[in-house]
């Protein structure tokens, strides 16, 4: 049988497509904006958060002491508190006002107070108390002093009891003290770090907002010179906008395949934080997520009228997409609006499927919700795309018969 030849219109099509691909490509690489935050910023900016959290947990966090029983019990609980990685007796002071001063003025981030009858109570064998006053600005300090206090506070509470229960061999004092043994095994982030917690939501929101940034800055640079009117000829063909939305996602989609890789493979493991992923869950997950970021920038580009007007809609929004992304609030927390808001954009579906993939090892079929939610998004800004661009094309045909 004669193979059937590609007929004129696909042929036409496919040079239209790679007509405007190459139009983009170059009007990228001539734009120095664009090549700042399609390139410079997608390689460096993830180096420079990792390097920032590359020690992950806070270290020798600085803490006030304020000993009012200065008895052998105080000092030994000062002794084991001091010899912990997570904190130091920075200052001994005499007096709680002394050490609440030093606390307003950010020279400790708390302070440990022992009540005069500290050492009474105790060998009376009555209940006694450690006040601990921590500064919750910042959340890894306190846990950090809270903690800490609580581990020195088990060992004391375990000698103390071994002492007074007389028990006859060391077995006997584990078993009085611990008659319930539990095995503390941290899942996923086995370095309970804040960089393996946080950094997988910061990567992939990274390439979400830097795509809308170049994406946008040249939709500001087309709106501002015309720059639509070379494409009036390809958009009154049939399936013309088609054309034009794929040669420019093409585009876009071949630059930040690459950028994905970078970010999400080799940076991970440039600083040694948890990295599970595998080459098909990864590609499972990232290929649904670029095209709907592609998508979604080009029907925001519609509205962004001057360069300046991309940069103010990132910067504003990145925060909050990364709170709303469940990465570091639970979402069963959010009130109902604003789950459903977050459900717009492809960096909530992105960061739970990368946090699964990196993190927890997740395989296709885990994968399955997250990517299902990331294609539908993939066909509504499709469509919203193509929709903005004929509207586009038809107020760039006005302008050009005036």
């Amino acid at each position: 049988m004669e193979k059937r030849r590609p007929s004129y219109h696909a042929l036409q099509g496919l040079k239209d497509a790679c007509d405007v691909w190459v139009d983009e490509m170059r009007a990228i690489f001539k734009d120095e904006g664009v090549i700042l935050f399609f390139f410079l910023v997608p390689l460096l900016y993830p180096l420079l958060y990792s390097w920032i959290y590359n020690n992950e947990v806070v270290r020798e966090v600085p803490v006030a002491i304020v000993d009012l029983s200065r008895s052998h019990e105080s000092r030994e609980f000062i002794r084991l508190f001091d010899s912990s990685p997570d904190t130091r007796a920075a200052y001994h002071c005499q007096h709680l006002s002394e050490a609440q001063h030093l606390v307003g003025k950010h020279q400790v981030n708390g302070v440990l107070y022992f009540p005069p009858d500290f050492a009474m109570r105790l060998n009376r064998g009555e209940q006694t108390k450690v006040g601990v006053y921590c500064d919750m600005s910042l959340m890894l300090t306190y846990k950090a002093i809270y903690q800490t206090v609580q581990a020195v506070a088990l060992d004391l509470n375990a000698r103390t009891q071994v002492a007074q229960a007389g028990a006859v061999t060391e077995r006997d004092g584990e078993i009085a003290t611990h008659p319930i043994e539990c095995d503390e095994i941290p899942l996923f982030n086995a370095t309970g770090g804040y960089g393996n917690a946080i950094l997988p939501g910061v990567l992939v929101l990274i390439l979400q907002q830097t795509l809308f940034l170049g994406i946008g800055l040249l939709a500001g640079t087309a709106h501002e010179r015309r720059g639509y009117a070379p494409l009036l000829a390809i958009a009154r063909r049939r399936g013309g906008i088609l054309r034009i939305v794929a040669g420019k996602s093409a585009c876009y989609f071949m630059i930040y395949a690459a950028i994905a890789a970078y970010i999400t493979l080799c940076v991970p493991r440039f600083f040694h934080f948890t990295s599970l992923s595998t080459a098909g869950p990864l590609l499972y997950l990232l290929i649904p997520y670029l095209l709907a970021c592609v998508f979604l920038g080009l029907t925001l580009s519609y509205i962004v009228r001057h360069r300046e007007d991309i940069i103010l809609m990132v910067v504003f929004t990145s925060v909050p997409l990364l709170f709303l992304s469940g990465i570091s609030w639970p979402l069963s927390n959010f009130p109902a609006f604003w789950q459903y808001f977050a459900m717009l954009f492809p960096s909530t579906y992105g960061i739970r499927g990368f946090l699964q993939v990196n993190s927890m090892g997740a395989t296709i079929a885990d994968l399955q919700p997250v990517c299902t939610a990331l294609w539908i998004q993939v066909a509504v800004y499709l469509a919203t795309a193509l929709l903005v661009f004929r509207l586009e094309m038809k107020r760039t045909a006005k302008t050009e018969e005036r």
